[in-house]
């Protein structure tokens, strides 16, 4: 059984998503999710379908002891799911094509620091782009500019707000992350 860890920032949409679609797997599991706040809704949706969580702070994942601890976990796979810090790189060393993310538009195009959750929306409304999507791509020491696995758009009207746009890219969020998760997983 391959061994799936997630890190959270947010509510946890995307971790309950990829938790309930491995439930019944014979091939891998959601075996923790870790988040840098101690507040996060992730970690009550772990809790509800009894995966381990934890938090941490800036200190914690800076100075070592994240990745000592990821180490003692041996995950197949680390999926940042709306993880809102920048990877140090001794993770990434230490899991080298074995950490992935989610981005909400279709990069290179509105990505780097900053541009995450509503900031991309709102930016793919207010430049009249007629296509947003999502991209799922390996972490490296850049933000959003590891080797892109998978990308799928999706059409933007000119009526379309920001939080249509939201809507839109977290149904495709949800449809394609967990499959894109065993895909890479059976590689």
């Amino acid at each position: 059984m391959k061994s799936i860890v997630i890190l959270a920032s947010g509510s946890g949409t995307n971790a309950e998503n990829i938790i309930k679609y491995f439930e019944d797997s014979k091939t891998a599991s959601v075996t923790m999710i870790l988040s840098n706040k101690k507040e996060a809704k992730v970690l009550d949706r772990a809790t509800i379908y009894g995966k381990s969580a934890i938090s941490f702070n800036k200190t914690a994942f800076t100075n070592g002891h994240i990745v000592n601890f990821l180490s003692i976990l041996k995950p197949d796979l680390i999926v940042l799911a709306g993880f809102l810090w920048k990877v140090p790189s001794d993770i990434i060393k230490a899991f080298p094509n074995k950490i992935i993310n989610i981005h909400p538009a279709l990069l290179p195009k509105y990505g780097g620091k900053g541009m995450y959750g509503m900031h991309v929306h709102e930016a793919v409304v207010a430049n009249k782009e007629t296509t947003s999507g999502i991209t799922i791509h390996y972490v490296n020491e850049n933000y959003d500019e590891g080797n892109i696995i998978f990308q799928e758009s999706v059409a933007i009207t000119p009526n379309d707000n920001a939080e249509d746009v939201a809507h839109k890219i977290h149904q495709l969020e949800y449809m394609y992350f967990p499959k894109i998760i065993e895909k890479v997983l059976n590689d």
